[in-house]
Order: C-alpha cells, then sequence, then structure tokens
C-alpha cells in the first residue's frame, strides 16, 4: 500500500520543481528589463537637463544681445537727433535724395530758388521733387553758359537739351580730316574747343561724355582696324585735348565710340554721310559731385 503512494509522491514532487525554474527564468529575465529601461531613464534624464542647460545659455545670449541692439539703436535715435538739430542750428536742411538724407545750406537754397524763379511754368511743370528742381537749376545754367559763348551760333553744331541732359553735336568736319582720328589743325587753332571747354568748367558737378559716330563707309588702313576703332579713337583724341589743352578734369570725361549704328540720317548720299560723322559731346547730372561740391563750399 506503502509503495503506491510513493509514485505518486514523487511525480508531484517533480512537477512543483520543474515550475519552480521556469518562474525564477522569468523573473530573472523581467528583473534585467528593469535594469535596463530604468539606466536608460536615467540617461534620458542626464541628457534632458544638458539640453535645458544649453537652451538657457542661449535664452541669456540672446537676451544680451537684444539688450545691445536696443541700446545701439537708442543712442542711434539720440546721434541722428543731436545732427538734425545741428544741421537746424546752421540754418540747414535735411532732404531726401536719392534715398539718402543730404543737409544743404539756406544759401544753397535760396541761389536754387533764385534760380528756378527765372524759369517759366512749362519748364518747372516737369519738377516733382527736390531732384528734380536742382536738375532743372543745373541745366538753367548750362543754357546760359552755352548761349553766351555762342556756340549754337557756330556752324555745323547742334546743341539739344532734354531735361537735364545737354548734347553738343558737331560734325567731324569741323574737327577731323576724313578717315582720320588726328584733330585737324583747323579745330586746333579755331575757339570751338575753348568754348565747348568753357561750358564743361562752367558746372564742375557734371561728368561729360565724348561720344563718337561713323558713317558705314568700311575703312581699313594700318592703323585702324574699322570704323568701331575709328569712332572710339575720336572720342579718345578730343578728351586728350579737353584734359591737357583746357584743363578739364579727366575725372569727368568718358570716351566713348558708337561707329555707324545710331546715325541721324540714311548713308545713301555724301550730305547725310557727312550728318552721321559727328562727334557728340553729352552733359550728364552727377547729383553725387553736385552736393560734394556743395559740402566744399560750405567748409
Amino acid at each position: 500500500m506503502s509503495k503506491i503512494w510513493i509514485k505518486p509522491l514523487v511525480l508531484i514532487l517533480l512537477i512543483s520543481t520543474i515550475t519552480s525554474c521556469v518562474s525564477k527564468k522569468k523573473y530573472t529575465e523581467l528583473e534585467q528589463n528593469l535594469t535596463d529601461t530604468r539606466g536608460q531613464l536615467q540617461k534620458t534624464t542626464i541628457e534632458k537637463e544638458k539640453l535645458e542647460a544649453r537652451f538657457s545659455a542661449i535664452e541669456k545670449r540672446v537676451t544680451e544681445y537684444n539688450t545691445k541692439i536696443s541700446s545701439l539703436g537708442e543712442a542711434n535715435k539720440s546721434l541722428e537727433q543731436s545732427n538734425y538739430s545741428l544741421q537746424e542750428s546752421n540754418n540747414e536742411k535735411l532732404v531726401l535724395v536719392d534715398n539718402n538724407l543730404v543737409a544743404i545750406s539756406k544759401n544753397t537754397r535760396d541761389k536754387m530758388n533764385e534760380t528756378l524763379a527765372k524759369m517759366s511754368s512749362a519748364e518747372l511743370s516737369g519738377a516733382t521733387n527736390l531732384k528734380d528742381s536742382l536738375n532743372l537749376a543745373v541745366a538753367y545754367n548750362l543754357r546760359k553758359t552755352i548761349s553766351y559763348n555762342n556756340i549754337e551760333g557756330e556752324k555745323d553744331i547742334k546743341v539739344n537739351i532734354n531735361k537735364t541732359v545737354v548734347m553738343i553735336s558737331v560734325s567731324d568736319d569741323l574737327l577731323f580730316k576724313s578717315g582720320s582720328y588726328r584733330v585737324s589743325s583747323k579745330a586746333s587753332s579755331s575757339d570751338l574747343l575753348q568754348k565747348l571747354a568753357d561750358v564743361i568748367n562752367s558746372e564742375p558737378s557734371m561728368d561729360v561724355m565724348i561720344e563718337g559716330h561713323t558713317d558705314t563707309k568700311a575703312i581699313h588702313s594700318g592703323c585702324l582696324e574699322d570704323n568701331w576703332d575709328l569712332s572710339v579713337k575720336r572720342a579718345t583724341a578730343i578728351v586728350r585735348l579737353l584734359q591737357t589743352k583746357y584743363n578739364v578734369d579727366p575725372s569727368r570725361l568718358i570716351a566713348s565710340g558708337r561707329s555707324s549704328y545710331v546715325p541721324i540720317a540714311g548713308n545713301d548720299t555724301n550730305s547725310d554721310r557727312a550728318r552721321n560723322r559727328r562727334t557728340n559731346i553729352i552733359i550728364l547730372p552727377n547729383l553725387n559731385k553736385f552736393f560734394a561740391l556743395l559740402a566744399e563750399e560750405q567748409q
């Protein structure tokens, strides 16, 4: 009878042992997972603290920069106000020209207004701002100088004043021999270039472009490749004379050649070709130089 009970008892003990082993293994795995999770959480917490510290430092720097910018802005406003007060105390007026603040003295404004008062309402109708008014005053003074030197009375010379741009067109018959870029002795001995120089020198704030033009007749020589070459060399020859003989500031001079590509007449007859062979003296306003000269006069 005792042998019968021994077998079930052994079986129960065996099953209990197996069950106990499996549970311990799972427990160990869970414990390891918990340890890993805690380690990852701690690592994440440390990284978060580092990021928060960096972000705090960045916020501090941004605040410091904003404070500096605000301080500089206030200082700039103070300087602008001081400058404005100084200009006003010197009877100067700050005006906006080409997006730049420019100080113009009362004396300069009075002179400009005196000049503008001499002009007709039709001439003044195109002036919508200070820049237009200044250009009109300069152009008016140029007209007076041209009239005084009687340039328009010269044969083969045409003067065209379009708003602020003055163009004096001189026939090449007065300046050069056919096919040559050397200024003729007739031009050198006459007072034509002197008159042109007087007009140019009357307004130091203006730039001057000397522009050579030819007809379509092809030219070939040892010194000239084509009409492009001839037109440029003729312009350069006039520029050199204006600089060396008539004391025109070379920084104001521009030499330009247009060959035969801007004609004012056909090229089928001798008379029309003669009209196309010309040298243009184009006087252009330069407001930067104008205001620089004003500043020199005021000093």
